[in-house]
């Protein structure tokens, strides 16, 4: 194994090939390490495919301290870990679900000095216990992970994250890295501020535009029928995405019925079953993933050709996001967004649907408080299991405005609520070997120790993540018998089990207050409830509008200026080439009579053939589109129109 403390000062290009065995960086990775490694504060906007990690992980093991990275994805913290050890670099991760005993192996790691990486949870930086631990630690680089999270102008705003300021006072010397994926000017603004960026901050932001994706709104009355030519008619992996469990399972089904091999992935799924299904479709032996919208990141599978939104997102942060997870071996390839007449009120209801109203979110509040025991006064720093089927079943509340007042409750921080409602099983052996020698132990119990030490390898120095029905159907017992003598072993410390978790969490940010205290914030009620309107308006405009190329509206959204549209969007796909002129083949009513007002300034009348001619009606598809232009005007009280005399009315 390398040894990551001899790349201390070494060659960033020196060390990308020693551990990840490329020969040079891609666009923007080596200013964005540069600047790093002269220690200034760095916001990197680098969309989904960028190549991000590589720009901390590479200044990390030339730093000589220990870099924490702060990343709300607690799912792939286990997976960012796990890959960076496969490349022999020495990480941990510490967050909220972790057993008291792997929380402390983990900060003993880092005390000594013995990890490079500490991924962390913005919600750990909320104990007041934690200030102390962490300023055992040589810190060389602070790393925040989908940084937008930190401005309440961003779509996924986590009052968590503001608590990253205690690391830049603790440690002042060290260089702060924010990294994001997607970000308006506002948000990235917000960012720098919130972090306390030094007056020599860089700021580094590739392209938004991603010249091998082809993007294509389709409207359509039939989503299902659509999705299956859509695939019949292309080839290679693809993403469906949806936003709700139960259509995962009804597409992937539909799909198979079409001869189209397909699985549905969403987080009710077991850690096992997410395991097996996400290595099936990596491995190119099931085609289609059919997912909710969290499928996909830290996946790095570079050949995805088709990626559908069968279900509108909320924003186009989201959806670029997600979009972005196609192509990114840079060949050809598609995002293919669905809609339908009901997708325009979908987006509208959202906005209501996200944000119930105050007395309801104070309502869950108190009864959250009555269910887990938890009295007034008391409960700060304490972690509850939280089922919320049965929660909601007890008070008879609806499951949905439930879960949002729960998000909102931690967005105002009183509590931190958790909805990773899945966590493997993990192991360590507390005794030697010499000593397991000497044990005397029931025939089943033992078999369960004998296939945990062949199969875990690691499993006396730390903890190893391993399935419990995996070893129920290699020794031909059930799950309960599995678990029974697990805990056996863990009473007579042979070994620290800590059983797989299927429960959501509460985390008590303050002490339970009583509910007529309860105060929801204007920056995260009332202003929120403003900034989600301009991003549903914005993901409608680029939904629905025909008037720009799709690409075009990406980039304005986030700041950015196409040199030229795009030329393979649905927009542009409808541009024709008629005698040497660029004729649009759709038309909005604005548009017709912005261009009309010209004609109408020196008559004033002007017949239906004229106007055709005039805006460009060479086409049967051209010339419908400017007679249902003109028509929607004239039912606006535009113009008026008489036959086929059209006249502008008088405003």
């Amino acid at each position: 194994m390398r040894q990551a403390n001899n790349f201390i000062g070494a060659d960033p290009r020196d060390v990308l090939k020693s551990y990840w065995g490329y020969d040079s960086f891609r666009p923007l990775q080596e200013e964005i390490i540069s600047s790093v490694l002269s220690r200034h504060d760095t916001l990197a906007l680098m969309p989904t495919g960028g190549g991000k990690s590589i720009t901390f992980q590479v200044p990390a093991l030339i730093f000589e301290g220990i870099t924490i990275v702060v990343t709300p994805l607690i799912s792939l913290m286990k997976d960012q870990v796990d890959n960076l050890r496969a490349h022999d670099v020495p990480a941990t991760f510490i967050h909220s679900g972790l057993s008291r005993r792997e929380a402390e192996l983990a900060i003993d790691k880092c005390r000594y000095g013995k990890v490079k990486l500490l991924y962390l949870s913005p919600e750990k930086l909320q104990s007041p216990s934690w200030e102390t631990t962490v300023r055992q630690f040589d810190v060389s680089l602070i790393v925040v992970d989908e940084a937008h999270c930190i401005s309440q102008w961003g779509y996924d705003f986590r009052p968590s994250y503001l608590k990253i300021g205690i690391l830049r006072k603790i440690f002042p010397q060290a260089p702060i890295m924010a990294l994001t994926a997607s970000a308006t000017k506002a948000v990235a603004d917000d960012i720098c501020e919130k972090l306390s960026f030094h007056d020599d901050a860089q700021r580094f932001s590739l392209s938004f535009e991603r010249h091998n994706i082809s993007y294509i709104v389709r409207p359509t009355t039939d989503k299902i029928g659509e999705m299956c030519r859509i695939l019949h008619n292309t080839s290679g992996t693809g993403i469906v995405y949806v936003r709700s469990r139960k259509r995962t399972t009804e597409l992937a089904q539909a799909l198979i019925a079409e001869g189209i091999s397909a699985d549905a992935y969403h987080a009710g799924l077991s850690p096992e079953e997410k395991n097996e299904r996400q290595n099936r479709w990596k491995n190119d032996e099931t085609r289609i993933i059919v997912a909710t919208t969290a499928f996909g990141m830290g996946i790095d599978k570079p050949d995805v050709r088709t990626v559908i939104h069968y279900d509108i997102p909320s924003s186009l942060e989201e959806y670029y996001q997600e979009a972005g997870r196609a192509g990114r071996d840079g060949k050809p390839s598609f995002a293919i967004l669905l809609t339908n007449n009901y997708d325009r009120a979908t987006l509208t209801r959202r906005v209501t649907d996200a944000y119930p109203p105050k007395d309801f979110i104070r309502k869950v509040y108190t009864l959250t408080g009555a269910f887990l025991d938890v009295a007034v006064g008391t409960g700060y720093t304490r972690l509850f299991e939280f089922d919320l089927r049965k929660f909601c079943q007890i008070y008879k509340l609806d499951a949905a405005p439930t879960h949002r007042a729960l998000n909102i409750l931690t967005q105002a921080g009183y509590i931190e609520y958790n909805d990773d409602s899945s966590s493997q099983a993990r192991v360590m052996m507390i005794m030697n070997r010499e000593e397991l020698y000497s044990l005397a132990l029931p025939d089943d119990v033992d078999k369960i120790l004998t296939v945990l030490l062949r199969t875990c390898a690691g499993l006396f120095a730390d903890y190893v993540y391993f399935s419990e029905a995996s070893i129920a159907m290699k020794l031909n017992m059930t799950q309960e018998q599995v678990y029974k003598g697990l805990l056996m072993l863990a009473k007579m410390h042979v070994l620290h089990y800590v059983p797989r978790r299927t429960c959501p969490y509460v985390l008590y940010t303050t002490a339970r207050e009583e509910e007529r205290h309860i105060i929801i914030p204007r920056t995260v009620y009332e202003d929120r409830i403003q900034q989600m309107t301009h991003r549903i308006e914005a993901m409608r405009r680029f939904a629905f509008s025909q008037e720009q190329c799709r690409v075009e509206i990406l980039l304005d959204y986030f700041g950015q200026k196409a040199e030229h549209p795009c030329g393979q969007c649905d927009y542009c796909r409808n541009i024709k080439e008629i005698k040497g002129e660029t004729v649009k083949a759709v038309l909005s009513p604005e548009a017709a009579l912005a261009s009309l007002q010209e004609l109408f300034a020196s008559r004033s009348s002007i017949t239906l053939p004229e106007i055709i001619t005039a805006l460009g009606g060479n086409t049967e598809t051209r010339r419908n589109a400017i007679i249902e232009a003109i028509r929607l005007l004239a039912d606006d009280g535009k113009l008026s129109l008489d036959g086929i005399t059209v006249a502008l009315t008088p405003q």
